[in-house]
């Protein structure tokens, strides 16, 4: 099974797509594909038709269980084959202070996913753009982290933010974790679209996708039908884009070079 982290320390540059659209394509081709929302929002859960505020069973559930987090009666199945959600809670929004000083709460999400091995091929977790238990759960559960970067100029200092942290997290980890940017909402009508895409290039050339993601109206098309793009129009500009995407990504790993140590 492979964990794939999908975080930025900046909101609305396309993390919640990235974690569809990459979850949906790998479920349609076959894979036993897991999708987590770690969110406190919740935006992947209500994608797919639940209320996170009133799910009685969530990943909330599983920090309130630990040491000893049970997944089982908390992954719900969507209604596309091979395609499964951990939904979020909106009580993560108090997990820092209700339950963050406890003792090992770090490893929650890696000890459910655990138990999960046999079960899924891959899994996408959606992070919070903060730094905080979540997002710690996230990167220790993983193998690998896709950073999405709006190709505008703030979405960049967000960026910026995301390796600090990953750096700090990386010490504490002791372990290396490969990552990949991800270029998203791309608009080559516009210039600083234009501008910001040549400065990724410029600045993380060895760490950056080879493909562009571009601004495409039909995700948001999609999210009111509750279902992947791929699902709703295969042959979206977005869809190609993350077919690409997704073999890199599955092309032996040769993309995620970089370790962040």
């Amino acid at each position: 099974m492979r964990v794939f982290a999908v975080a930025n320390q900046k909101g609305g540059v396309g993390k919640t797509t990235t974690a569809v659209t990459l979850a949906g394509l790998l479920s349609q081709r076959g894979y036993r594909t897991l999708m987590v929302d770690l969110d406190p929002h919740g935006s992947l859960t209500t994608y797919f038709g639940f209320d996170p505020d009133t799910l009685d069973h969530s990943v909330y559930s599983l920090f309130q269980s630990a040491p000893h987090p049970n997944p089982t009666g908390v992954v719900r199945p969507t209604r596309f084959a091979n395609l499964h959600l951990l939904p979020a809670s909106s009580a993560l929004a108090t997990l820092d202070r209700q339950l963050g000083a406890r003792e090992g709460m770090g490893l929650v999400l890696a000890r459910a996913l655990a138990q999960c091995t046999q079960r899924f091929d891959v899994v996408f977790v959606d992070c919070p753009p903060v730094l905080g238990v979540l997002m710690v759960n996230a990167l220790a559960a993983s193998h690998a982290l896709l950073i999405p970067v709006q190709t505008e100029f703030l979405a960049m200092k967000g960026l910026e933010r995301m390796l600090h942290t990953l750096g700090m997290i990386l010490r504490a980890r002791k372990r290396p974790l490969p990552y990949l940017v991800v270029p998203t909402m791309f608009d080559r009508r516009v210039q600083s679209s234009l501008e910001s895409l040549t400065a990724l290039r410029d600045r993380f050339p060895d760490v950056l996708a080879k493909t562009v993601i571009p601004l495409d109206t039909q995700f948001r098309e999609a999210s009111q039908h509750g279902a992947p793009l791929n699902y709703v129009n295969p042959q979206a500009r977005g869809v190609i884009a993350y077919t690409a995407l997704v073999n890199q990504l599955f092309a032996g790993g040769d993309a995620l070079v970089r370790t962040g140590s």
